[in-house]
């Protein structure tokens, strides 16, 4: 059996990004009714929203789902505790040291996910008694590491010092990269752009379509120096840039940065003014949606490239 099929008794090895404004428990609950496991993304959302999402998602899906916290947001405390008094099993954690909570949540019978941009990280995650790793590369969307590994070095370099299992995420979106991150030593993906464009996310139909037409190379990471985050090449993204060229303070660019960027992008649809955080990936979707449509391609995908790889011949 597989081992994140069995660590979260779903069907598929598929888990939903718990992105920041797409991430609502319409997209976590289709995503599991689909076969997967569905991630609530609480980085965006206060602690009663958060309750009422987890609630809702409970009345949308009899399978399981998880919720995914940013260890590095305000009343995390107060969060943790909804997640425990709601009966939440998953909880993936990021942005943080996965010692803090791990023990915490393990003691309340949740299992517990960190996501990773390093093997150090990864051995450090399985140090403080996660149950599995996220291993993201540089491809992916949103907040990343800083060391730009690519998922195709990053899967079998943590493969190599890890003995729990691992979720491959950054630059996944159809069966055939599924397959070639299992084929690396992953034991499952975690897939954000390709359901960041779906049916259920609730993300702005702006930033829906933005997805659907990023080409390849229009996204870049940048603001390394506050969060290494991967943006969509738009109008403030440009901002950034040229201020870059004026050899700005760390200040100046939290002065740029300002307030609630990535919700006027993603969820207000300000395509000009707004933060879009998409993966590379994007150049390679085509359309939004339904998410039972897109776990269904996933996984015709990923038996079509299986039946193609046994016939490789040297």
């Amino acid at each position: 059996m597989n081992k994140i099929t069995h660590l979260f008794n779903i069907k598929y090895p598929i888990i939903q990004g718990g992105m920041i404004w797409n991430s609502g428990y319409k997209l976590a609950s289709a995503v599991s009714n689909s076969g997967g496991l569905g991630l609530i993304g609480a980085g965006s959302m206060y602690p009663e929203v958060l309750r009422e999402h987890i609630q809702k998602c409970k009345k949308a899906t009899d399978k399981p789902f998880g919720v995914n916290i940013p260890m590095l947001y305000p009343n995390i405390e107060e969060i943790m505790n909804i997640v425990v008094e709601e009966g939440v099993k998953i909880v993936f954690t990021s942005a943080g040291n996965p010692k803090t909570w791990t023990s915490f949540l393990k003691s309340k019978g949740i299992t517990v996910v960190h996501v990773v941009s390093s093997t150090i990280f990864a051995l450090k995650a399985q140090e403080a008694g996660v149950d599995a790793i996220v291993a993201e590369g540089f491809e992916a969307g949103g907040h990343n590491g800083r060391d730009e590994t690519t998922t195709l070095t990053l899967i079998p370099m943590v493969k190599e010092k890890i003995q729990i299992p691992i979720i491959a995420a950054g630059g996944i979106a159809t069966g055939r990269g599924m397959l070639a991150a299992m084929i690396l030593g992953a034991d499952g993906v975690q897939v954000g752009s390709r359901f960041a464009a779906s049916v259920e996310s609730s993300a702005h139909n702006n930033f829906k379509e933005t997805i659907v037409n990023v080409k390849e190379g229009g996204t870049h990471l940048t603001l390394k120096e506050l969060a290494p985050v991967r943006l969509v090449k738009n109008k403030f993204y440009n901002d950034v840039q040229e201020l870059y060229e004026k050899c700005p303070s760390k200040e100046d660019l939290v002065q740029l940065l300002g307030r609630a960027r990535a919700k006027k992008g993603m969820f207000e649809g300000d395509l000009e003014e707004g933060e879009l955080e998409i993966g590379q990936i994007a150049g390679l979707i085509h359309e939004v949606l339904p998410v039972e449509q897109i776990v269904q391609q996933m996984i015709a995908d990923f038996k079509v490239a299986s039946e193609e790889k046994a016939t490789f011949e040297f």
